[in-house]
C-alpha cells in the first residue's frame, strides 16, 4: 500500500492519517490490498466497477471493508483510516478517540436507560 498517491482528500487528513500510522507503528507493507465489485444502491455502474476496497492486516486477523463513495480513491483512504483505527483500539486502546466515542455513548445510554426505569417505576 502507497500513501504518496494523491488523495481526493484534504492534505491535512492525509497528514494526521500519516502521523497516526507512524506513532502506532504499522508497517504499511503488511496491508494487503483488493478491489471488489460493490453492491446494494447505485445502479448498473456500481455492480460493474470494481472501487470497493478490501485491507487485511494479517498479523492482526483485521479486515476492512469500504463501499461509501463511488471513486476508488476516496474509498482506499476511508478503509485505511478504519483500518488504523481498529489497530489502534487492538495495540493502544488508551488513545483510541473510538473507544473514547463508544464508551461516551455507553454512558449516555446507560444514564437514559435508568432515567425511564426511574420514572417508569414511579
Amino acid at each position: 500500500m502507497n500513501l504518496d498517491e494523491i488523495f481526493s482528500v484534504s492534505t491535512s487528513k492525509v497528514a494526521s492519517l500519516k502521523e497516526r500510522i507512524a506513532r502506532l507503528g504499522i508497517n504499511l507493507a503488511d496491508v494487503e490490498e483488493t478491489f471488489v465489485k460493490g453492491g446494494g444502491k447505485g445502479g448498473q455502474k456500481i455492480n460493474k466497477t470494481a472501487n470497493a476496497v478490501v485491507l487485511r492486516y494479517p498479523s492482526l486477523k483485521l479486515v476492512v471493508k469500504v463501499q461509501r463513495d463511488r471513486q476508488r480513491n476516496i474509498n482506499r483512504f476511508l478503509a485505511l483510516r478504519e483500518l488504523v483505527d481498529k489497530i489502534e483500539m487492538q495495540i493502544s486502546p488508551g488513545t483510541s478517540a473510538r473507544l473514547r466515542d463508544w464508551a461516551r455513548m455507553r454512558k449516555q445510554k446507560d444514564r437514559r436507560r435508568r432515567r425511564g426505569q426511574v420514572s417508569s417505576n414511579g
